[in-house]
């Protein structure tokens, strides 16, 4: 409406304009006889004059749809899947892969040959970083700066996850589930280093010196960047 309004305004003013230049006249515009002798009691008129003008009903709904607060976005996550091969300077050697269903725990399904019979500790570093082997992997991925535990702790690194459990023939397969190693956010472990360790972690309640650093697990065998991978 403001449009259409502005437009016989436009057309007005054109009238006016074009008819004290003109001298050909066209037929919807009029002629001042004597220019000087226009007062303000002179009145112009539009060839827009006893119009009216209606808008369809789907305007007044578009500009009423247009008005409303809009609808908050929804960003669904995706399933994220990521891969770990874990190679060490003896014969152990392994692959490891985690599974995130949108913002749930992940799924970690490992097996590693290789290494003596019984547990071992098995941990996620908070580097990626293999230039000197497993060493430079650095120390356990734990964001929220809290002391060594178990992986069912309220008080535990992230990075840890417990001990994988050799059989007699060196093989040592296992599933774990967690919370705190995810594959997206501020704290992914996407580029840290998946690390398997010479002995058994005692989970932080050893009583050792290193048993709320370490869990006293001993010398890094293997080692593997965690890397996103097709799903």
């Amino acid at each position: 409406m403001q449009a259409a309004l502005a437009a016989m305004a436009a057309h007005t003013l054109l009238c006016f304009t074009a008819a004290s230049a003109a001298t050909n006249h066209h037929p919807l515009l009029f002629q001042l006889s004597n220019p000087t002798s226009f007062s303000s009691s002179s009145s112009l008129h539009s060839s827009f004059h006893g119009y009216s003008i209606k808008f369809p009903s789907q305007f007044s709904a578009v500009s009423t749809s247009a008005s409303a607060s809009p609808k908050p976005l929804t960003v669904v996550a995706a399933t994220k899947k990521a891969v770990a091969v874990l190679k060490g300077t003896s014969s152990v050697e392994g692959v490891a892969t985690l599974n995130q269903e949108d913002d749930g725990p992940t799924t970690v399904n490992v097996k590693i040959t290789g290494l003596t019979p019984g547990k071992h500790g098995f941990h996620l570093h908070e580097y990626g970083d293999t230039t000197n082997g497993c060493m430079s992997t650095g120390a356990h991925f734990n964001p929220k700066g809290l002391t060594h535990g178990a992986p069912e702790d309220d008080v535990r690194h992230a990075g840890d996850l417990g001990n994988i459990v050799a059989n007699g023939d060196g093989v040592a397969e296992a599933t774990i589930v967690d919370d705190q190693i995810l594959l997206s956010g501020p704290y992914s472990v996407v580029g840290r280093a998946l690390v398997v360790h010479e002995l058994e972690d005692d989970l932080g309640k050893g009583g050792h010196e290193l048993s709320l650093t370490t869990g006293n697990a001993g010398g890094r065998l293997a080692c593997g960047v965690v890397g996103l991978t097709p799903l």
